[in-house]
This record gives C-alpha cells, sequence and structure tokens, in this order.
C-alpha cells in the first residue's frame, strides 16, 4: 500500500477531499520525523512507538580493497508496533 493508497482510502471513508487528506497525512508524516530528529519519540497508542535506536561502534570490512573500517556508533529511527497491533496481524494474516 503506497501513501496515494492510503489517502484515496481516507478521502474515501471520512467524505473529503484527497487534497485535505493528503495535507494531513504529510503533516503528521513531517511532525513525527521533526520528533524523532529533534530527539523525541513518538507514542501512538494501539498503534505503535516511533523511537531512535542507537547502534553501537562496530568493525566493518570494504571487501574490495580487503581493509577494514571503524564504522561510528549512530542513531536510527525505528518502529515498535503496539502489542494489540501485532496481535491482530498474527490472527488476521496468514502465513504464507
Amino acid at each position: 500500500m503506497t501513501k496515494a493508497d492510503i489517502v484515496a482510502k481516507i478521502s474515501e471513508k471520512l467524505g473529503m477531499e484527497k487534497g485535505d487528506v493528503q495535507a494531513t497525512v504529510e503533516s503528521f508524516m513531517d511532525e513525527v520525523k521533526t520528533s524523532l530528529e529533534s530527539g523525541d519519540n513518538v507514542y501512538l497508542r494501539g498503534f505503535g512507538s516511533f523511537i531512535i535506536k542507537t547502534r553501537a561502534e562496530k568493525t566493518g570490512r570494504n571487501i574490495s580493497k580487503n581493509t577494514t573500517i571503524k564504522i561510528p556508533a549512530h542513531n536510527i529511527p525505528a518502529f515498535k508496533p503496539a502489542k494489540v497491533f501485532v496481535e491482530g496481524v498474527k490472527t488476521n494474516v496468514e502465513v504464507k
């Protein structure tokens, strides 16, 4: 499902114009991104959490030059689904 599909479904369900829904979805994504970039996690009860995970420093290999490189510690955004969300997917989606 793409962002356009999400906008179309919400627009259809709520009877709103697609442009308004698109602006709302874009604004939501911008707020989540801004919050994470400023170091704040975003908690959506019943859906999940957008959190910041810290990756530790590690040693990697450049196989083309056959050398070792040091990858510094860094933060990455992550999504952790709520238990209700996980259970819903487990019970409603068939294993492929």
